[in-house]
């Protein structure tokens, strides 16, 4: 039985569809992109530090060929996704176990919900885009698409894992929260992440 899920959302244009780390994407959906190969559709993915000189510079290549400059958060632009994920969670009752919001990307580990998965996350971008809107920190802020709106400033979809026992539960969050250690930031804490207390029936509730 699936108890929740390890969640990772993606800044625009830092994990394309023929990354050479793996992705999550069925195929390339720009032409602009189809130049630097076929989708790369693997859970096995590297680290950036794992990729070879050739592979970096074909990746590098191909964000200098979007649209707009690839995503990379500052410190207050991390703070206003914070608070807009932390007014989703409120508003929609999600328990999260776990959460490290990188410059490139985000980690979450978040109970199961009656929504799914794929439907949190939706949310929780929207919620972050309109804080850091709202707080004039968007990144691609001076670019606007032709309907006279902002850029999004993640990648399309989700990657996750499902969760079904309290190993898998732990270690997860374990990562998460280690996740800022290993890119030689500080941990993490957030007021509307809740602390992990395990599978007791009588604790976890499926909203």
């Amino acid at each position: 039985m699936i108890h929740g899920y390890h969640l990772i959302l993606t800044m625009y244009g830092n994990w394309l569809p023929n990354d050479p780390r793996g992705c999550w994407s069925d195929f390339v959906g720009r032409w602009e992109l189809v130049q630097f190969g076929r989708t790369r559709r693997t859970l096995l993915k590297k680290s950036l530090s794992e990729l070879t000189p050739q592979e970096v510079a074909t990746r590098s290549a191909a964000q200098r060929s979007l649209l707009y400059r690839a995503v990379t958060l500052d410190d207050d632009q991390v703070k206003a996704i914070a608070a807009g994920f932390a007014e989703v969670v409120r508003k929609g009752g999600y328990t999260v176990w776990a959460c490290a919001i990188m410059p490139q990307h985000t980690h979450l580990v978040i109970a199961r919900h009656t929504y799914k998965v794929e439907q949190i996350a939706t949310l929780l971008k929207g919620g972050a885009t309109r804080q850091i809107v709202e707080e004039a920190r968007h990144p691609i802020h001076t670019q606007l698409i032709q309907s006279g709106e902002l850029p999004s400033i993640w990648a399309r979809g989700c990657w996750k894992s499902y969760l079904d026992n309290d190993e898998a539960i732990i270690n997860a969050i374990r990562y998460v929260e280690n996740n800022p250690i290993e890119e030689g930031k500080p941990r993490q804490h957030w007021t509307w992440v809740t602390p992990y207390q395990g599978l007791d029936p009588g604790w976890v509730t499926y909203h």
